[in-house]
């Protein structure tokens, strides 16, 4: 973080799980709408402080600095966000339960 020495980056190849690349779309989509730059996740990312860095995986990271960019770009509010989740989150915990709700 912030040029702090983090210890070795694993070189590993892993399969992404579906929310994670969820995230990468999400990403280049937004940005090539112009919502925010890669400066404006910078900052939202340096900000979040060492905690919420450290305790955080890379695509928690991202979605969150996402999230702060499309909230200040005015696409939603964070009353629409928490309406949104709480709508989602009654669906289920699975593909398959919300399938049956």
């Amino acid at each position: 973080m912030g040029g702090n020495p983090a210890g070795p980056v694993p070189q590993d190849d892993h399969d992404f799980a579906l929310w994670e690349k969820r995230v990468d779309a999400l990403m280049i989509l937004a940005s090539g709408a112009g919502l925010f730059t890669v400066d404006g996740l910078r900052r939202v990312l340096e900000d979040m402080g060492e905690t919420a860095f450290d305790s955080m995986s890379y695509y928690e990271r991202w979605i969150a600095a996402i999230n702060q960019n499309l909230i200040e770009a005015g696409t939603y509010t964070t009353a629409e966000l928490a309406e949104k989740m709480s709508e989602v989150q009654k669906r289920g915990e699975t593909y398959g339960e919300a399938s049956h709700a």
